[in-house]
């Protein structure tokens, strides 16, 4: 008995990482059937149904909209970072195959990786060096290098992984101060919201009942996503169970095949496998180390 109270919580918290995949590969779902509408206005209605929830959770919080001391440089950073990760991410939806858009996204622990020798002092040892350096090495395979603009849609996919990274970055070095989880998602749905704004009042694109709904269904299911994952990271650390968030890449080629007829070639998923298997390596090697710790 004793045994399975043990394994319960990691199981939990691995069921809803998956969960969390899931939300979001249905998020880029809606983006793409929201059809030929401007990038920001699909972003702003994004995280205006994120920007609610998030400000009514804090409203009903105890400490309410009240910040760790110190917090507010690195907010307003993880803010900028990720909406442009955001936005890249969205455009990126509308311009190549799902499955090569979200993998692109995925990259993003690798780059926070690179930036985390800057903005937290943390240098990689030899073995972390080798599974970033596989791990670009297969993100150039689905972004294919060329000379022309073909490889644009690709390289700005790409960019969308380094503007999240950069953005998780800044969130860990929030946690390590004691910044809670509703802060930080509420000042970056609001900011978002209020870059986006400019651009939807001067591009806005009249939208159809269908294109309305799909938006808001991003929303939702964006809203969804980042519910499940602060959930699972109660229930287990994110060393143990952050690997199974590429579960998100299956769910989006399942999409993809589905609803678009899309199917990656093969050197897209020589890059997938690649990047995939490097995070997995990177997370055994993670949990052996923290065993050594212990």
């Amino acid at each position: 008995m004793g045994k399975k109270k043990t394994q319960n919580p990691l199981l939990v918290g691995i069921a809803l990482v998956i969960a969390d995949s899931f939300f979001f590969s249905l998020m880029t779902v809606m983006v793409r059937l929201s059809g030929d509408l401007p990038t920001m206005e699909k972003a702003f209605f994004r995280n205006a149904i994120a920007s609610v929830v998030a400000v009514a959770a804090l409203a009903r919080s105890q400490e309410k909209f009240s910040i760790r001391k110190g917090s507010l440089p690195d907010l307003f950073k993880r803010a900028v970072f990720g909406t442009i990760g955001l936005c890249f991410n969205f455009w990126a939806v509308d311009h190549i195959g799902l499955a090569d858009a979200n993998i692109l996204n995925k990259m993003s622990p690798f780059f926070a990786m690179v930036f985390s020798v800057w903005i937290l002092r943390e240098v990689p040892d030899a073995f972390e060096v080798l599974t970033l350096i596989a791990a670009f090495a297969g993100a150039a395979f689905v972004v294919k290098p060329t000379f022309g603009a073909g490889m644009l849609p690709a390289l700005v996919g790409l960019m969308s992984g380094c503007g999240a990274g950069i953005a998780y970055t800044y969130v860990r070095r929030l946690g390590q101060k004691g910044e809670r989880g509703p802060v930080i998602v509420a000042y970056f749905s609001v900011f978002s919201c209020l870059v986006t704004l400019p651009f939807l009042i001067r591009d806005f694109k009249p939208m159809s009942a269908g294109q309305l709904i799909c938006l808001l269904l991003a929303g939702v299911f964006a809203a969804g996503g980042q519910f499940t994952v602060t959930a699972a990271y109660r229930f287990a650390p994110a060393k143990t169970i952050s690997v199974f968030d590429y579960s998100q890449v299956l769910f989006a080629s399942l999409w993809g095949f589905l609803l678009f007829d899309e199917l990656p070639d093969h050197w897209s998923v020589a890059g997938y496998v690649i990047i995939i298997s490097m995070a997995v390596l990177k997370w055994l090697y993670t949990l052996k180390q923290g065993r050594r710790a212990d």
